[in-house]
């Protein structure tokens, strides 16, 4: 608990650094002179930058291991935030994010690398959705603190001060963290520069559980990410009539549901595996329900109680895209486990960047329509439900009768038997 709960705050403080921008956009206009389509660059670099980095971060931590690579990630988006707080020019002010978003890029497969190396297998889909509510917390304590002490203490030294939080998760790592319980070390990988690189990549990625995982990832997490971290609060105040302070609320009720929900899913899948698809499945449909229904009202303005009923939905989107996770460790043995971590990560956030640009352009176009605008959510919902469907049946198909089959439902690192002892399978 003490080495994965170090893990666990320096996911923390990446996430405080990540959203500390969503509490100081119209600071952050101010201080550097720019209008809205420059700040949302901040955002949409970020995600670019977090969701390129992801494989290669799953091969740092096969390679390098967890210690290693936290450590790393935790200087660079200390830097970031302090070069942030710093930056007298949109520029350098962009850079600093860019650096940021490097060092969050590291933070998330990393922890999830350490639950599987540190608590039994059973285990691992709870640990895997309670990783994932302290990035939640995170975000709490961007709205809560950074944005009073913002306007109490001002840009700089807020920025600044919180940058000390970095140095001390660095520290953390440094003196408690381990990659792995003592006499538990993975099979050795031999690392031949490109050659490893894509032998790694490669066979992670012909695990169809490793597929599936990512286009469960793409389908349920953007939709959240979408609403949460740009388009939710001009949707609410623009298109349904409500003030800031009612928008902000109904924002901070998806942040409740997520926490609610994490636990829930988690406590389901690690009872009955079984249950990954249909709550996956189940929560893409609930939001596309909701989402249409809200769009769809024949008024002017949605009711509240149903744009409520959206953010509580929007909240299961997130632990439902951490089951995409669930699916890609038990298909890969555990020297692969980040590369594959990080091809499901990436879903997501490409996702998430592709619907930002979509909806944005779609606004411009239809002069701030938005309900034409978010039908793009739909169209990506359809694309990776499809593929979910069809590497669900393909997965299906081998598990139990295949050597590949036999190692989905065994726990992580035993490799199946021969083929020539059907008995002793």
């Amino acid at each position: 608990m003490v080495v994965w709960g170090v893990g666990v705050c320096v996911y923390l403080v990446a996430i405080v650094f990540r959203t500390s921008l969503g509490v100081a956009g119209l600071d952050a206009a101010d201080r550097f002179h720019v209008g809205a389509s420059a700040l949302s660059t901040f955002s949409i670099l970020q995600l670019l930058i977090y969701a390129g980095m992801q494989i290669p971060v799953g091969l740092m931590i096969d390679r390098l291991g967890t210690k290693r690579v936290l450590a790393t990630g935790a200087v660079l988006f200390t830097l970031g935030q302090l070069g942030f707080a710093l930056s007298p020019t949109y520029g350098m002010a962009l850079a600093s994010r860019a650096l940021l978003g490097c060092g969050d890029a590291m933070t998330f497969i990393s922890v999830l690398r350490l639950g599987s190396r540190w608590f039994p297998a059973r285990r691992a889909p709870m640990i895997s959705q309670v990783a994932a509510l302290f990035g939640t917390v995170g975000n709490l304590v961007s709205t809560l603190v950074v944005a009073r002490a913002l306007h109490g203490l001002g840009w700089t030294v807020t920025f600044a001060g919180s940058a000390a939080a970095g140095v001390v998760v660095l520290v953390l790592v440094l003196a408690l963290l381990k990659d792995h319980p003592a006499g538990h070390e993975p099979a050795p990988v031999p690392h031949a520069g490109a050659a490893f690189v894509r032998r790694q990549t490669a066979a992670a990625w012909r695990e169809p559980g490793t597929r599936l995982g990512m286009w469960v990832h793409f389908t349920t997490q953007f939709p959240a990410t979408v609403f949460m971290l740009l388009w939710g609060l001009p949707f609410l105040v623009e298109a349904q009539g409500l003030t800031k302070e009612a928008a902000g609320d109904l924002l901070t009720l998806a942040v409740v549901s997520n926490l609610a929900v994490g636990l829930v899913y988690g406590q389901l899948i690690a009872r009955r595996p079984g249950a990954r698809t249909p709550l996956a499945l189940g929560t893409v449909g609930a939001t596309a329900a909701v989402w249409a229904a809200a769009l769809a009202y024949p008024g002017p303005h949605a009711p509240v109680w149903l744009l409520a009923l959206l953010c509580l939905v929007l909240g299961a989107c997130g632990p439902a895209s951490v089951i995409g996770f669930d699916f890609a460790r038990p298909a890969n043995p555990p020297q692969r486990q980040g590369t594959a971590s990080g091809i499901v990560n990436m879903g997501g956030f490409v996702a998430s960047m592709t619907a930002l640009l979509a909806v944005g352009v779609l606004l411009d176009a239809t002069g701030h329509d938005y309900r034409i605008a978010f039908l793009s959510v739909f169209v990506l919902q359809a694309v990776g439900l499809t593929q979910i469907l069809r590497l669900r049946a393909r997965t299906a198909a081998g598990r139990g009768a295949t050597p590949r089959g036999i190692r989905w439902i065994r726990p992580q690192g035993i490799r199946p038997l021969p083929h020539k002892a059907p008995s002793a399978q």
